[in-house]
Parts: C-alpha cells; structure tokens; sequence
C-alpha cells in the first residue's frame, strides 16, 4: 500500500528546488510516510542519490523488515555525534531539516557539530515540506480511513445505546474505548473527550468524575486508527427531554455545518469554508462562542493540513481528507459540537462519516 518510491522522488524534487543536498526527517509521522518505519526513534536522511534510516540497537531489526528501501544504520549517543560522520561520507555541503520538530537546542548541537568538521556547512528549514505531501492522501490511505471512520460510526451509535443519567463521564469514556478496541481500533489516536452539562463548554475537557444529568448537553469526541491512520467524529447527546436552549443551540451548529458542507467548493481557501458556516453562527448571534477553527486534514496524525480556520490559505483540492465540526460553547450551560470528516473527490464533497445527528 506504501508507495515508498514515488513519495521518494517527490522529496527529491522538492531538494532539487530548494537547492539542498539532503533532507534530515525527524517528526514520526513523516519518518513512517516516507520510509514504513514505526518505531519510536530514528532519523531519514535523504539524498539525491541515498536513503538512509539511522536508528539505535532497540530497532535495527525492524527497520530492516520494513523500510527496505533504505540502508539501515545503527546509531548510539545523540545525534550531533554522529550525524557529522554521515554528512562527510555523503560528501554534503548543505542540509535541510524539520524546524517544526527539531528544538532550538538540538539545531545548536548539530549546527556546532557540523561547523567543526566543515566550517562553511549550510543548514536549512524545509519545515511543512511531508506535511504538503500528507496532505493529499493516496487511494490506499483514504480506504484506511474510511475504516477508522466506520469504526468511529459504530462507536457512536453504541453510545446512544449505553448513555443514561447518572453515568459518569469517566466510565462512559472508557467504555467507548473498549467498544473502539474490540471492533478493530488499532489503539486510540487520542484521549475521548465526555463533556457533560458546563464540562461541555470547555472544547477539550477530560473525562472527570461529573455525573451527567438528564436534560443537559453532552459532548463526546472519539477516532480509531487502522493501519496508522484516523478518523476523529463527535456528536453532541443529550439524556431524557432536551429543554429550549439545547435545541436552539443543537439547530444553530447543524445548520452551520450543512452550510459549509453545501456551498464549499474545489479550490476554495480552508478560511473561506470556515467563513461559511461561521456566518451561520454570528448571524444567530453567538460569534463569539465560536472560539476554533472549523476543521483540519485528517490522516497519519489527527491534526493535520489543510486547515480549516480564519485566515487559512490551505486550498481543499481533490485527495484532501478533512473534518467538518463548528460548534457553539456558552459559560455554565454546556456546549454543541457536531463533527464528520469529509474527503473532496472529484471536485465535490463526500463526507465519509455516517453517524446519525
């Protein structure tokens, strides 16, 4: 399914553009999309002409099996010992590296290391250079997803099975992770959010010991990953009668989310979607308990590009799988989120996620 190679010459195009001998890949999403590799340390470094995985004693072995594209090497002590060594057998003049991953002290400790042993090196940031490539999945990749999304669905739908009042959140959250596990969720690619009654007005609350009442809003946020990547969903409940307040609020943000998913077109900006069903919002006066972008890239990690959000320049292009999940939060009554997760296809909208609203 991981198509290595071509993802390969894409990079190596992008160093041809940047002028850059190689590319030094830290952030572990890019290091898997890039090379199949999972383990939890390792470096890529990328030539025009090389790929090599660096990575210490614990996961030689595996590296072996799934990245075979690349030459292994084993590594000890901190990478400023011995990156040095690789950029002279490599014969490299300049180096590009992810400045979104890699801490200030770390850049000081390899700009130093370098700077020793050839004292006119060039160090550049390509940060956002894999994040482009992410972006647009391949048709492996959405299937993936669409199996998370499924899983997703079904947790959803079980919640509406378990949920009564005096339930606490705590509980209702890792029942919700049992059910995700148990039908194929290769572990959580983020903490469930359960936010009852005025819980539910802070957008990520942690599930807590409150117990939810009948008649108050409750918020509950979930994904599944399979075969590394995510779908992330919410719904908004609500236990026994549902008073004035929650089904004004409950109409405002669906309306909100069909008037982007309805009028968002190819190529529009991810700021110009998220206007959409802001618009919606403000107009019904609650503007400002609308405090979050209205969605991001879903993929390899849970927030990814494009982003859906005031000011955003990210275009929705054919490929781009994303999530779709304004939402309203009032001080001391609770809150509304309503969250699917769409892919652009063909120049329209296919929104994936089937759970009833």
């Amino acid at each position: 399914m991981i198509k290595i190679t071509s993802r390969l010459q894409k990079i190596r195009c992008k160093l041809n553009e940047n002028e850059i001998d190689a590319f030094l890949v830290s952030q572990p999403e890019n290091r898997y999309y890039l090379s199949g590799f999972d383990g939890s340390a390792g470096f890529l470094l990328i030539t025009q002409e090389e790929s090599v995985l660096a990575t210490d004693f614990r996961y030689t072995e595996q590296a072996k099996g799934q990245a075979p594209d690349y030459e292994i090497l084993q590594i000890k002590g901190e990478i400023a010992e011995w990156l040095p060594g690789l950029v002279t057998d490599l014969k490299l003049k300049s180096l590009g590296f992810e400045a979104g991953n890699l801490t200030f002290a770390l850049y000081q400790k390899i700009s130093e290391a370098l700077n020793k042993t050839q004292p006119h090196f060039k160090l550049m940031s390509l940060n956002g250079l894999v994040e482009s490539l992410r972006a647009i999945k391949e048709a492996g990749e959405i299937e993936l997803i669409k199996k998370a999304v499924k899983i997703a669905d079904a947790a959803l739908g079980y919640i509406e099975e378990i949920i009564h009042a005096g339930m606490i959140e705590k509980d209702l959250a890792w029942e919700v992770e049992k059910f995700l596990r148990e039908n194929g969720s290769d572990g959580m690619p983020f903490d469930i959010i359960v936010a009852s009654g005025p819980n539910a007005a802070l957008p990520h609350a942690k599930p807590s010991a409150h117990a939810i009442n009948a008649g108050e809003p409750v918020i509950v946020d979930l994904g599944a990953r399979v075969g590394a990547y995510t779908s992330d969903m919410t719904r908004t409940f609500c236990v026994g009668r549902r008073d004035k307040t929650f089904d004004k609020i409950y109409k405002i943000v669906l309306d909100a989310q069909q008037e982007a998913m309805d009028k968002m077109k190819f190529e529009m900006t991810g700021g110009e979607v998220d206007s959409l069903a802001r618009k919606v919002i403000e107009q019904a006066g609650y503007g400002e308990a609308f405090g979050h972008g209205l969605g991001h890239g879903v993929g390899l990690a849970t927030h990814e590009q494009p982003r859906l959000g005031p000011g955003s320049t990210d275009k929705i292009v054919n490929g781009i799988v994303f999530t779709v999940e304004p939402g309203i939060y009032l001080s001391g009554w609770g809150g509304v989120r309503i969250e699917d997760v769409a892919l652009m296809e063909n120049d329209k909208i296919s929104v994936i996620s089937k759970a009833r609203k």
